[in-house]
């Protein structure tokens, strides 16, 4: 399964976010934020869902399958 919509790197930057501040907010690596941004790594619901909590969005507003 490929995202068709990954608007991560987006969200990240306009919350004025480095990738190292949003992976310790979600407990995860830096490089784990890379692969996801770049569309290599489709996250885990639960993941996924602390991203939305971060960003104070709904899952379908980052990720799009």
């Amino acid at each position: 399964m490929k995202l068709k919509t990954n608007k991560l790197k987006e969200f990240r930057e306009n919350n004025e976010m480095t990738q190292e501040e949003l992976a310790d907010r979600v407990g995860v690596t830096r490089q784990t934020i890379i692969s996801i941004e770049n569309g290599k790594y489709i996250p885990s619901l639960p993941l996924a869902l602390k991203f939305a909590k971060v960003f104070k969005c709904k899952v379908e507003d980052l990720f799009e399958v």
